[in-house]
């Protein structure tokens, strides 16, 4: 997966994701989940640190740039338990 930059307001709300040089706008509230992971899939021992087995994921609805009649496009981000960061888990409508 593709490590992301995310822009946050002063409340921690996503307003920008830079993926691959290109900066997308968050266009709509984000939706966030936590869903159970198979660590063992992945890695021989739980993560150190990470106290569960639940990874944060956030739905965003982006446009590029500050267009604002570009269409939107979804993108999905899954929180990197390691540094705290965020990665592409995947994108829909030519997103990224």
């Amino acid at each position: 997966m593709e490590h992301v930059i995310v822009h946050t307001d002063s409340n921690g709300m996503p307003t920008s994701v830079l993926s691959r040089g290109r900066e997308w706008a968050v266009g709509a509230e984000p939706v966030r989940w936590f869903e159970r992971i198979n660590w063992w899939e992945t890695s021989r021992r739980m993560p150190k640190g990470s106290g569960g087995v639940d990874v944060e994921v956030l739905q965003l609805q982006v446009r590029l740039g500050n267009n604002s009649r570009s269409a939107l496009a979804t993108m999905y981000l899954q929180r990197d338990g390691m540094g705290g960061g965020w990665r592409l888990r995947e994108s829909a409508a030519g997103a990224a």
